[in-house]
């Protein structure tokens, strides 16, 4: 199994408490279906599965390399440079968000 060796870009421990959406859908009114943090920088966006993919897209835009899901009960994390999935217990919270617009 393929191990991230970017841990030190993660800057973010502590999930916000509330989030309203994909930030980038919402500038321009577009819809996601599931939300990702960057850990790097807190950059909230949309899943490969969305129209956006915003998150992908921040990732390879800033070279911030490790996400995590965001949605309810989920606490995985992926690093696009590694192509790995793992759980940092060190990344506390679960945000409470909005409905996704795809599914309502």
């Amino acid at each position: 199994m393929p191990a991230c060796t970017h841990l030190d870009h993660v800057k973010i421990t502590t999930l916000p408490e509330e989030v309203a959406g994909c930030e980038d859908c919402l500038a321009v009114g577009g819809v996601w279906l599931h939300l990702r943090i960057c850990l790097e920088c807190g950059h909230v966006g949309c899943c490969d599965d969305s129209p956006g993919q915003h998150a992908t897209k921040h990732a390879g835009a800033t070279e911030h390399p490790i996400i995590r899901s965001i949605e309810p009960g989920e606490d995985w994390s992926w690093c696009f440079v590694d192509q790995a999935a793992f759980v940092i217990p060190a990344v506390t919270g679960e945000p409470r968000i909005p409905p996704s617009p795809m599914l309502g």
